[in-house]
């Protein structure tokens, strides 16, 4: 088949589907050709179920032709996380001590794009247990970025955006504490959605109060995101934070004009983050594409003071709970990196958490009072340009020392802190061809909003349209 189908929108193949234009199996049989030519260069996709896909294809067909009510993301491939547990599917984690582990049911975001009629395809890559925004790991190494091999993809949702990057499947999903939906989308020049807090529940989840680690779409375009939120966004009883919005929201048609729009430009939030300058000079023209659109763009930022001491915190304390015994019982198979992050939670006393949480609170409430002046924030998704793979995290930015794998992070982790939604949207490509990504980012629960905002541009802009020479 000819490599457009690869790259038409999901909200395009969902309609030739229903139109039977062309069937599921035919769609499946395509992306599993693709990833058998591909995937081998890539390590994108790291478990497939090539019969599974096949057989679920063919009842998909076999559902459409006999009349059946059938789900909006109908006959669609779609690759999870490896982090996000699949019934009947291995589920690793990225880490040595679940190489052969198999969960006997889906999580709640899996099956909700079961519910919706996507097909699972297989699993993609993640660093272990999505800790950093580099894929690598030692059970399947690392994942190559599909416009320049022996670059970072970035993460920890890296392998999902590549395999959209590459055409491998039309959909993907992934998660975000600290930028693991928006970093790898900025590397690989697609679409990755961190949702308010609450918007796509997590279940199970062992803190089910946390906002620090949300779920979320991946797509070639910021519809195909909107589409994929619309059936994974929604109440969930046993989520405490779940949103009750109603998701038909999310799948109506998203506007191409930005007028009254009131834009604020942080290159640097506030001069919080050091950012190369190539990424910036890419950015440099965004205000002018937002002005023709019908924005007004203003220079300024919201007081973002707080915001590293919040997530280091939160996230240092998340992480004891979580892997602060395995990493006590087993140093040899999990990271350091993650011990060192464990250690640090384990030092923390019930002020600190306290304190954190103050402030939590107040940063909270400093953007709100922001976003009555302005209805977007824009920034540099990430602060540094994809980086070769045998780097576990880059230690300098621009003469400046990156003390730990969290600190070259930082253009998404005090975004992470606020509480705000945030979209990463392709932002055009340096001189020798690496993508850059935009940061639009909006008021507490404007997800509908930034979607709105990031489709305008992309509209405008087309850079989501270039595709890597694979």
């Amino acid at each position: 088949m000819d490599d457009d189908l690869f790259f038409r929108p999901a909200t395009e193949l969902a309609g030739m589907l229903r139109a039977r234009e062309i069937s599921a199996r035919e769609l499946m049989d395509a992306h599993l050709d693709r990833i058998d030519r591909l995937n081998p260069d890539l390590n994108a996709v790291v478990t497939l179920d090539a019969d599974g896909a096949r057989a679920a294809a063919d009842a998909a067909d076999a559902a459409l032709a006999a009349g059946d009510s059938v789900g909006p993301l109908h006959g669609l491939p779609v690759a999870h996380k490896d982090t996000h547990a699949t019934g009947g599917m291995r589920t690793t984690w990225g880490s040595p001590l679940h190489t052969d582990t198999v969960p006997l049911r889906d999580e709640l975001i899996v099956a909700r794009y079961k519910a919706a009629g996507a097909l699972r395809v297989g699993k993609t890559n993640v660093p272990e247990f999505a800790a950093g925004s580099h894929t690598y790991n030692t059970v399947f190494g690392a994942s190559h970025n599909p416009y320049r091999h022996g670059l970072s993809v970035g993460g920890s949702s890296g392998g999902s955006a590549a395999a959209l990057a590459a055409g491998l499947v039309p959909l993907a999903d992934g998660s975000d504490m600290g930028g693991s939906l928006r970093n790898p989308a900025a590397f690989c020049n697609v679409v990755g959605l961190r949702p308010t807090p609450g918007r796509v529940p997590t279940w199970p989840a062992a803190m089910g109060w946390s906002q620090l680690s949300v779920q979320g779409p991946m797509g070639r375009t910021v519809a195909d995101v909107a589409l994929q939120l619309s059936v994974l966004a929604g109440a969930d009883p046993r989520v405490p934070i779940s949103l009750a919005d109603d998701p038909a929201e999310f799948a109506s048609p998203l506007p191409s004009s930005l007028a009254g729009l009131r834009v604020a430009w942080a290159p640097d939030l506030g001069g919080r983050v050091t950012v190369d300058p190539a990424i910036t000079s890419v950015l440099a023209s965004s205000a002018a594409v937002f002005a023709d659109l019908g924005a007004t763009v203003a220079d300024d930022c919201p007081d973002l003071s707080g915001a590293d001491d919040v997530f280091g915190t939160l996230r240092a304390w998340l992480f004891e709970s979580t892997f602060g015994e395995l990493g006590r019982r087993n140093p040899g198979k999990v990271k350091e990196s993650i011990r060192w992050n464990a250690e640090l939670g384990a030092t923390l006393s019930g002020a600190d958490i306290a304190r954190a949480e103050i402030e939590h609170t107040k940063l909270f409430e400093r953007m709100v009072a922001f976003f009555e002046r302005y209805d977007v924030l824009l920034a540099p998704t990430t602060q540094v340009l994809p980086f070769p793979v045998e780097l576990e995290y880059p230690t300098e930015i621009g003469g400046v020392p990156q003390e730990n794998y969290l600190e070259w992070m930082r253009s998404c982790t005090v975004i992470s802190a606020t509480g705000c939604p945030a979209l990463s949207v392709p932002g055009g490509f340096t001189p020798d061809g690496l993508p850059v990504g935009l940061q639009i980012i909006g008021a507490p629960r404007a997800d509908r909003r930034i979607l709105e905002v990031g489709h305008a541009f992309e509209q405008a802009t087309r850079f989501g349209q270039r595709r890597p020479a694979l």
